[in-house]
């Protein structure tokens, strides 16, 4: 469950084929990235990008979860506000993202998880893993530093979250894999 959400769509009327008329915002989630969609209070003010309280305690701005949502189900707003709002996350989980980079392994003998990040190379891969032994990477700006030909580690990670929130991912590594229905026994 997540605590914490970031709003990438605002619909002060709610979706246009629903009967019941309320406001309803989409959102990201802080953790598990987590697509979500909640009804809002009618008191609440919501701007786009803002962060806002969704876990079990008292909400300010949510009235209630209403579902979980899957990358194909936002609304084209929130498809196009996503990547920007995505980058202000990772960049705020930073230390999240460099001890990713600092403790990633590999999956089998020929594949490391460093290979599934877009953007980092074989060249790249290996000046990560030299670099890092030398000395852990400390931030984002440590990273593009010791690794001068990679030049948007936050953007890598966000296009890694977006292509695995759309369901084209073998192996999930940020995100929780979207629910495949089970085929064969009854």
């Amino acid at each position: 469950m997540e605590e914490y959400a970031w709003v990438i769509e605002y619909m002060p009327q709610g979706h246009a084929t629903e009967m019941r008329r309320e406001a309803v915002v989409q959102l990201i989630g802080e953790q598990a990235f987590t697509l979500l969609e909640a009804s809002v209070k009618p008191e609440a003010t919501i701007v786009i990008g803002q962060r806002i309280y969704v876990g079990k305690d008292v909400r300010n701005e949510v009235d209630r979860i209403k579902r979980r949502v899957s990358y194909n189900e936002l609304s084209a707003g929130a498809r196009s506000m996503l990547p920007n709002i995505l980058r202000k996350l990772i960049e705020t989980r930073e230390k999240f993202f460099i001890e990713f980079i600092n403790k990633s392994r590999p999956i089998s003998i020929r594949v490391h998880t460093l290979d599934l990040m877009p953007g980092i190379g074989k060249k790249n891969m290996e000046t990560i893993l030299a670099e890092r032994e030398k000395k852990s990477f400390e931030s984002f700006a440590d990273l593009k530093a010791r690794v001068p030909t990679l030049s948007d580690p936050v953007g890598i990670f966000a296009h890694r979250i977006i292509s695995e929130l759309e369901g084209q991912e073998k192996h999930y590594m940020f995100v929780r894999p979207p629910f495949q229905p089970q085929q064969g026994r009854f």
